[in-house]
């Protein structure tokens, strides 16, 4: 009788869990609570893969041998619920696309920093001629990329989400870069939880397999303290040397690898700011180099990484005044990042949906570093009242252009005007792309006419 899996969500991963399944001989159904997008029903179609929207229909579903589920459905999801208590087995895309696969996997993880760090190892790795994919929160699905299997590396960007569906995957190189509370009520409310679902991307690695993590994370050299990892550990740190692993020293990074020489790479030579950044820098360095590349390719690829957008990204400058993209910014610790980032003073934009935020970890920062507030949104008064006492230049409007023009109008040669919300963007944009585009935008217009703004 052929085995039967179920596919849960048609988003990209399900999809093409949906595709592999298919071509290993599965029968595969597909079923989204939700609406599919027209492009995923397309290829659906096309594959002659039977799916439906709208409903999870209970006897079809709990008919699999298999079911694999999309990271956004929680377990209390009622359909998962008659799962367990049928007993079929649910797992994730990457769990079941790694079955087909003998590609080494380098897995990256943290509560911040995973997007980029993935994106600078995967950089480094293509770059030095390796044949490498990009995957899990990032790139295309690992399951439609397996189809083909021409890779020998993938490099993977996971959330917790997409850790608590593996079980017997591996990583052959595996990256903790934080973690902070976050995601919570997928938890119990319970951050022991939470911490233990980060730290299943160590589960079943083996001593020759290697462990980079930021030591200097409190959460995360306790947890080991009580359950030590028995692989190739190289820590990451900020403020201690290390026998194995990196370290910040004098403006540079050192790296001891222990399996080739060791090496030093000056800061001002990795292409993105702010220290939690020189954390993610020191990590993906660190990751290419145990896999055989040597700290000349690293040099030169580091030379030609770009980041995501609306990530700390340099939109442009005129007359030394830098215009710099953090609309991705969306909560006080992503925005503190940016304010130590630069030794230049900033004119900061902020503002939108306040998600219950604690600014005083800012007015220090705020203080030394900005020397205008420009705020941006519907409702301002939390921002005003935070910092109107000790900044004496600060603005308000509802419109991105207005924004960024009184930010021109205040900035002197050597200031940074930084877009870095620390809030949602839900009162006047989409989403966070959208702000950042309406940004990029703005800056765009100021520089093709900057002499009618001046």
């Amino acid at each position: 009788m052929q085995e039967r899996i179920v596919i849960l969500g048609a988003g990209e991963s399900g999809v093409g869990a949906a595709l592999l399944a298919q071509a290993k001989g599965f029968a595969v159904f597909v079923s989204d609570f939700g609406t599919i997008l027209p492009k995923y029903k397309s290829v659906l179609s096309a594959h002659q893969i039977p799916y439906e929207q709208g409903r999870h229909s209970t006897n079809l579903i709990l008919s699999a041998t298999e079911v694999i589920k999309s990271p956004g459905i929680p377990d209390s999801a009622p359909i998962l619920v008659a799962l367990r208590k049928a007993g079929i087995p649910v797992i994730g895309e990457i769990e079941f696309a790694a079955r087909y696969t003998n590609a080494k996997m380098l897995a990256i993880t943290g509560t911040n920093g995973k997007t980029t760090t993935t994106l600078l190892l995967y950089h480094l790795l293509k770059e030095s001629g390796l044949s490498v994919g990009l995957a899990g929160n990032v790139g295309y699905s690992l399951a439609r990329q397996v189809m083909d299997d021409k890779f020998d590396f993938y490099v993977l960007e996971l959330s917790s989400f997409q850790l608590d569906t593996l079980f017997d995957f591996k990583a052959d190189v595996a990256i903790l870069l934080n973690i902070t509370p976050d995601h919570l009520d997928r938890y119990d409310y319970d951050f022991d939880k939470y911490t233990r679902s980060k730290f299943r991307i160590t589960n079943n690695m083996l001593p020759d397999d290697h462990f980079v993590y930021f030591c200097d994370d409190d959460v995360i050299r306790n947890y080991l303290k009580k359950h030590p990892a028995d692989m190739n550990n190289l820590p990451v740190s900020l403020t201690k040397s290390q026998v194995r692993g990196a370290f910040m020293d004098d403006h540079a990074f050192e790296f001891r690898t222990g399996l080739s020489p060791d090496f030093r790479i000056k800061s001002a030579d990795i292409p993105i700011y702010g220290s939690h950044n020189k954390i993610n820098a020191m990590a993906a360095i660190l990751a290419a180099s145990m896999i055989g590349i040597g700290h000349k390719a690293i040099r030169k690829a580091l030379k030609t990484f770009k980041n995501a957008d609306h990530r700390l990204e340099e939109v442009g400058s005129f007359n030394d005044i830098l215009f710099v993209n953090d609309s991705k910014a969306t909560n006080v610790e992503a925005t503190f990042y940016a304010l130590e980032a630069f030794d230049r003073p900033i004119i900061w934009i902020a503002g939108g949906t306040d998600k219950g935020n604690d600014y005083s970890k800012l007015k220090a920062l705020a203080r030394k570093n900005v020397k205008a507030l420009i705020c941006l949104g519907l409702d301002n008064e939390k921002l005003k009242e935070a910092f109107g006492a000790q900044l004496t230049n600060l603005q308000e409007t509802k419109e991105m252009e207005d924004a960024v023009k009184k930010s021109f109008k205040l900035a002197e040669n050597g200031d940074v005007i930084l877009l870095s919300p620390a809030c949602a963007s839900f009162d006047l944009f989409k989403n966070y792309e959208e702000r950042g585009k309406k940004f990029k935008k703005a800056v765009k217009n100021i520089m093709l006419n900057k002499r009618e703004v001046v």
